[in-house]
């Protein structure tokens, strides 16, 4: 009995003993399996560089292309290898989305908007934004208002230019380009351009305001305290979104009863604006309305207004290429002198934008080195392998930076941080584009900007009638012009210029 007893004893540590050695082998060889990237920081990192956050993270991408940044709370990678973004954006694009995490931090300001969801939700507006946005109702429509808009700002820099005062160039951008996208996706006059509309000029401003407090939750990690204790940075986001979200709802409702009284009295209402489209074939609930005019403004007013900020300073500091873009536009609009700024927006036609080659190399230069959404992040939705070799865990934050990404040697060549739009030139001088995974400006996949065409329209249309029309230096060539941490890549304290008639110089 005795020794049946301690037979059955052995028998028993030696199979645990099995089992454990077993285990402990596996898990050394699912280490072994499971590369991490390395560790190149912390979050307390990205706080303490939060005002130069693109640069430290150019400068992390540069030594490392892939990397981890610890958080309490999960892994964040951040990658510039192409190969990464292609697989996260497109080859596995169900298993990297927004999720909670994001969806957490950017939706009490955009709300259940095409920014911040995933799944049914983001398949349903994509397809209903993708439809608008091929219309050639809205391409026709939003021409017209991109060319009076720039009208306008043109006459704004015409008196500058008389006057020899400076400007503030991203100022009127931010303004001009608000007016556009109002007018396009809402058929709403804001008219902040000329400052006669005080509510559209505090919604901007707060709109600004709440961009650069939403992107701070990221580094903040007592954001959720001070939200619950509506203190500090969260008490201001909230002011804020409270005076984007009265503008916005008054919008909506007087555009309800616009549409309702044109029923009673049998008046014609044009389908032009997004708006009333939506109003008239889908959803009428007010707060999916808000966030769809929240999500479109981002889209619209910042982007293209960020990059033609940026696009001037290139221009102020490449006076060669600004003479070029200048003959380029004279040209193929064969405008030999302007004498009515007015008439020339208004006689500019596509058939003379598809000419401009070297402006649309120029603008895509400019968005390769200040791309408008620097960096943009995805969560792992399971436990994945990358095609750098390295794992990732569900719940990880992947981040792909365009703004490091258009200042990679190893991407662009050694003379990636240098503006030279003819890298976009074939031999012919026609432009070539190169791909979405290496020029990550407008994402890529199934997320692809919808509004691309949208965009370069616009800012080929008010280049065209500024360069066309005046030369740009900077009021100061001696001061640092550098970007503000938010969102969309502002120039910190705006772009201050003077402007001189073209015919005069």
């Amino acid at each position: 009995m005795d020794f049946s007893y301690s037979f059955t004893f052995t028998a028993l540590v030696l199979l645990l003993s099995l089992i454990s050695l077993s285990f402990t082998a596996k898990l050394k060889q699912q280490q072994k399996k499971n590369k991490y990237h390395p560790v190149a920081g912390t979050i307390i990192n990205l706080l303490l560089n939060f005002n130069r956050l693109h640069h430290y993270m150019a400068d992390l991408a540069a030594k490392y292309r892939t990397y981890r940044l610890l958080s309490p709370y999960r892994s964040e990678i951040h990658t510039s290898e192409p190969a990464n973004v292609e697989y996260i954006l497109k080859t596995n694009f169900d298993n990297y989305g927004k999720g909670e995490y994001n969806h957490s931090l950017l939706s009490d300001f955009f709300g259940e908007g095409i920014f911040t969801v995933d799944g049914d939700k983001w398949r349903q507006q994509r397809k209903a934004s993708s439809y608008e946005f091929s219309t050639k109702v809205l391409r026709d429509f939003s021409s017209v208002v991109f060319r009076k808009n720039v009208a306008r700002l043109a006459n704004i820099v015409s008196e500058a230019a008389i006057s020899n005062d400076t400007m503030d160039m991203q100022d009127l951008f931010l303004k001009s380009t608000l007016d556009s996208i109002f007018k396009v996706a809402f058929g709403v006059e804001l008219d902040s351009m000329c400052g006669s509309n005080v509510e559209g000029k505090e919604f901007a401003t707060a709109f600004d305001n709440a961009s650069v407090l939403v992107v701070y939750r990221y580094v903040d990690l007592f954001w959720k305290i001070k939200r619950y204790l509506n203190i500090g940075s969260e008490a201001a986001l909230k002011r804020n979104i409270e005076v984007v979200d009265n503008f916005v709802y008054k919008l909506i409702h007087n555009k309800i009863e616009q549409l309702r009284d044109s029923k009673d009295d049998s008046a014609v209402i044009k389908k032009e604006d997004i708006l009333t489209r939506y109003l008239q074939v889908n959803d009428t609930d007010p707060k999916y309305l808000r966030d769809t005019i929240i999500n479109f403004t981002g889209a619209g007013k910042d982007t293209t207004a960020s990059t033609l900020s940026w696009f001037i300073y290139m221009l102020c500091k490449h006076p060669d290429v600004q003479e070029k873009v200048a003959v380029e536009v004279k040209e193929a609009t064969k405008s030999m002198e302007v004498k009515d700024v007015d008439e020339f927006a208004t006689s500019l036609r596509e058939e003379a934008l598809e000419k401009m080659h070297y402006l649309h190399a120029a603008i895509t230069e400019t968005i390769r080195l200040y791309p408008a959404v620097p960096m943009d992040g995805k969560i792992c939705f399971s436990d994945d392998t990358l095609p750098d070799g390295f794992s990732v865990r569900k719940d990880d934050l992947i981040v792909y930076q365009p703004y490091a990404m258009g200042r990679m040697k190893f991407i662009w060549g050694d003379d990636a941080e240098e503006f030279r739009p003819e890298r976009w030139l074939d031999k012919n001088g026609m432009f070539r584009s190169e791909s979405p995974f290496k020029f990550t400006a407008f994402q890529a996949g199934p997320r692809v900007c919808l509004g691309k065409d949208f965009a370069y329209r616009q800012m080929k249309i008010f280049s065209a009638v500024l360069l066309r029309c005046f030369v740009f230096k900077l009021s100061d060539e001696n001061k640092a012009v550098t970007y503000r941490t938010m969102i969309n890549l502002h120039i910190d304290g705006g772009l201050h210029v003077r402007a001189f008639h073209r015919c005069r110089t």
